[in-house]
């Protein structure tokens, strides 16, 4: 994206705008592309081609690990990543209410 917005001619609101990407955060990347280049950075920007494609659910690795949230008040909240958002969310919001 970067390289086709570079082109003579291109706009780069319509290159974003192709690919689905703000053009802010094109203009961010060209920025860096020029940053990197002229400061002869040890490694340049890489952006890698992804395709998004409806294949159905994918399988994701268990997670593991725990998180510890710390309230206002000092209490502290400790659950495993395989909490419900949603319930952790209810906890939260009662909470807050105190």
């Amino acid at each position: 994206m970067v390289a086709e917005s570079l082109a003579a001619g291109a706009s780069v609101s319509k290159v974003a705008q192709r690919h689905g990407v703000n053009a802010n955060l094109l203009f961010t990347w060209r920025r860096r592309e020029a940053r990197d280049a002229a400061g002869g950075a040890l490694e340049p920007l890489k952006l890698l081609p992804v395709t998004v494609g409806d294949e159905g659910p994918i399988a994701l690795p268990a997670a593991t690990g725990r998180m510890e949230i710390a309230l206002v008040g000092g209490e502290r909240i400790v659950v495993g990543a395989d909490v419900d958002a949603a319930a952790l969310a209810r906890v939260l919001n009662v909470l807050s209410r105190r």
